[in-house]
Formats: C-alpha cells, structure tokens, sequence
C-alpha cells in the first residue's frame, strides 16, 4: 500500500517520532517529513541522527531503510529511504541521471531584480581555520545548476521556490549568496553583508517535493512536505496558497484507521 500523508502512522510508546512523519510508504521507499536540527549522517560531536531512528521506521520489514540522498541538518522536509539494496541501487542511480525531481522553497533575505531565473555556477569546496569549510563559485569545481522563481515578496523578504538540476553539497544555500547576492534567511555560513541581524528562527529552507521515477508501469514514489511554523514566523503563513499541491504529487488522504503496512 502507498502512503502519501502526514496522519498514517501514530507513534507508539518507545518509537521513534519520526514514524508520524512519513509521507509516502510502499514496498519500495520511505520518504519522510525530516524536521530541521536532524542530521542524516552522525555528527562528529556525537549527537543524535538519522541512524539513530531508523530501527523504527522498519515497518514489519527486517530490514532498516537507508537514506538515498542528504539534505543538511537545518534543512527540513521530503527526505527518500530505500527498503532494500536493489531500490536503494536504482534510486542512486536515478539521482546520478537527473531523473529525480526536487523542488525546494526558501525565504531570502532580501529582494531579487528579478522574478525567475537559471543559475548555472560550478561550486567547489574551501576551507580555512578561522571559518571552516563552505562552498564557493569556482571554475574547475563541480556543475551546479538551479533554476528560481519568486513566490511572493513581502517586507522585504522573498519566497522563492527552487528546482535544482544537480545536487551539490549547499547548492542552494551558494546560489542564493553568489548567484542572486541574497542568503537565506537564518544561514549562518552563507550570509549577505546586509543579512537580518535580529532573526533567530534558523534556516528557512524546505525540501518541499520530491518525485523519484520508477519506470513503465509503476507509479513515482512521490510526496509533498507540509510547510514547518518557521515560514510563518518570517512572514509566510500562507505558503501552503503560494506553492500548493500539484497533481502529480497530490496529497493523498488517511487511510481508514488500522490500514496496514507491508
């Protein structure tokens, strides 16, 4: 059975909280509301992960699932599990085509000239002491490409929706800062000169969508995530209008109660 909806699974005494936040389940995949603060990969300063729930997204399978692709830990929303090795094999392999889709929204810190745009600015890694390391424009570095568009602009800030081409690492958080000159609101790496000081609500990015093909004759794993309250304390409480459902990833509704897993 597939399960695109925030209410299928009610947490149970001892599970992790991540069960009342799938968003899609088949035989196949798990993909997951991932909140913000939640790494995918364990931290060197040994705090809780992704890992560290995964035991509980098993769902009858013996198996845990495993991540497919990252998205940084202050970054929320549609994160994809495969629920054994051979999807987990095809679904890589799709990310590595640029089959997958993904759809990201975000709140600048600022106003772009424009309304839409195609960033196409390689990035490539530097790091030193005093800042650590960060993604910067660099010709020899890896393609990145991303293309924009404005949502909705409201006291100077702006909500833009992204669909990145490739996925680098920070991809959307360099283009914001070196391609449209404007960080994301809460980042604290990539930051403009004339960032908002007095926010402290943390990152305003949102994995948003996610469609991951899967050939003739079987249906996209696919899910929206509902917007998290941070969009709504920087002056978007009405995203869900902005960018809502589309039909190739419509919110399903809840399954009747006691609805089974595979």
């Amino acid at each position: 059975m597939a399960v695109n909806t925030r209410s299928f699974h009610r947490p149970a005494a001892g599970l992790s909280p991540l069960t009342d936040r799938v968003l899609f389940m088949d035989g196949e995949a798990i993909i997951l509301d991932k909140p913000a603060g939640l790494p995918v990969d364990p931290p060197r300063d040994g705090s809780l992960s992704l890992d560290n729930h995964l035991s509980s997204l098993t769902f009858g399978f013996q198996r845990w699932p495993v991540a497919v692709h990252r998205l940084d830990r202050d970054t929320s929303g549609c994160l994809l599990l495969a629920r054994n090795p051979k999807a987990a094999k095809r679904f890589a392999a799709a990310f590595e085509q640029r089959e997958v889709t993904k759809v990201y929204v975000a709140v600048l810190d600022g106003e772009p000239a424009e309304d839409s745009g195609h960033i196409d600015l390689p990035l490539g890694k530097t790091s030193n002491p005093a800042t650590g390391w960060r993604m910067r424009p660099d010709d020899k570095g890896k393609s990145a490409i991303t293309d924009w568009e404005v949502l909705a602009r409201r006291d100077g800030r702006t909500l833009v929706r992204f669909t990145p081409e490739t996925g680098r690492t920070h991809q959307l958080r360099a283009h914001a800062l070196h391609g449209l000159g404007i960080g994301i609101l809460g980042d604290p790496v990539y930051q403009a000169a004339a960032a908002d000081p007095r926010w402290a609500g943390g990152l305003v990015l949102h994995a948003r969508r996610i469609v991951m093909p899967r050939g003739e004759g079987k249906a996209p794993a696919s899910a929206i995530a509902p917007f998290p309250p941070l969009f709504a304390q920087a002056g978007f409480p009405d995203a869900e209008a902005l960018d809502p459902a589309t039909p190739d990833v419509a919110l399903a509704p809840a399954p009747p109660d006691g609805a089974s897993t595979p």
